[in-house]
């Protein structure tokens, strides 16, 4: 089978992915193996192939927004049948016996491991999951336009909630990429209005279509005081903005799996009660709950499509703005 492999963590622009062929793999007891349609590109690719994320696997197939059908099982007590439509996402296995996991906080399983960094992902033409940890996809949802709601939606989506809004709260989104463009839609079902900041036009332009009702610049103060807002950019120098925009009592999400240094705080910027949390991977709940309401709503998500070939221009893409939405890998039409 076809694989694009990681030996080496390096700038995307040198094209570290190397097309492979390897063998496919057997599903051992409580796995299946998925023949992969499609996968969603994810700046946490981008921060496992450049190194932020300290190597955890090598060589390693990265990818963790995977759309699929089962093949086969490992256990044959498996409750998915051969051809049952799934996706994987991040979370590729718990412990479950932690106090996190024994707490409900699976999310921060001291031993959890994770698909395409700890686990071999997506960018291949099939993949092994735990049986337990996939998510059956909703009707309706075409591969390429599910594949951004594995990560980006469902990330997104734990962005919101901790965040705390309400009908009628201002919500700002800071980074308009593929995890905003999805959580704008949340936000406003559930009756928030919302601010984007974010570098690009195109990006700007792409809020204001989907209903924000206002896009600025990056650390652009918004025309009204936020209840809430989420940074989803990796860019540490947009947190102080984001607090100054928030009005006492406040908060404020920081959605990235890696951000660069923030810079030292004023304390008046945290003081009157201003929170500041960050959010850790998700929980299989999550999962289960943002898909069913993203097919309730129903989530509409932009996507760029590349063939598998061309993985390492698609992150090259991703890592330059150089669309709007989410960019997914087609693997198999």
């Amino acid at each position: 089978m076809r694989a694009c492999r990681l030996h080496q963590p390096a700038a995307v622009e040198t094209a570290p992915l190397r097309m492979e062929d390897v063998p496919v793999p057997e599903p051992g007891v409580g796995q299946v193996l998925i023949r992969v349609k499609a996968c969603g590109i994810c700046r946490t690719d981008l921060h496992v192939i450049e190194g932020e994320l300290p190597p955890r696997r090598r060589p390693v197939t990265p990818g963790h927004q995977v759309v699929g059908e089962v093949v086969r099982a490992g256990s044959a007590d498996c409750p998915l049948a051969p051809g049952a439509r799934v996706g994987v996402a991040w979370l590729h296995s718990t412990c479950g016996a932690c106090r996190f996991c024994r707490a409900g906080q699976e999310n921060l399983c001291l031993y959890a491991g994770f698909t395409g960094y700890t686990q071999d992902g997506g960018f291949a033409d099939y993949l092994l999951a735990r049986q337990d940890f996939v998510y059956p996809i909703p009707e309706g949802f075409p591969d390429v336009q599910a594949a951004p709601l594995l990560c980006a939606g469902i990330i997104g989506y734990r962005c919101l909630r901790l965040s705390g809004i309400r009908p009628g709260d201002r919500l700002g989104l800071y980074g308009f990429g593929a995890a905003a463009h999805v959580a704008i839609q949340v936000a406003q079902h559930w009756g928030a209005t919302v601010y984007a900041c974010t570098r690009d036009e195109r990006h700007r332009l792409l809020a204001i279509e989907l209903g924000a009702a206002w896009a600025g610049g990056t650390t652009e103060k918004p025309p009204e005081e936020l209840d809430a807002a989420i940074v989803f950019a990796p860019a540490g120098e947009i947190v102080p903005a984001a607090l100054g925009a928030l009005r006492y009592g406040g908060s404020l999400i920081l959605g990235g799996i890696h951000m660069s240094t923030i810079p030292a705080l004023d304390y008046d910027l945290l003081y009157h009660e201003r929170s500041v949390k960050s959010v850790a991977n998700n929980t299989r709940q999550d999962g289960r709950e943002f898909l069913e309401l993203a097919a309730a709503i129903p989530i509409h998500t932009q996507v760029r499509v590349f063939p598998l070939e061309e993985a390492n221009e698609a992150l090259d893409a991703l890592k330059n703005d150089a669309f709007q939405g989410a960019g997914v890998l087609l693997v198999q039409a």
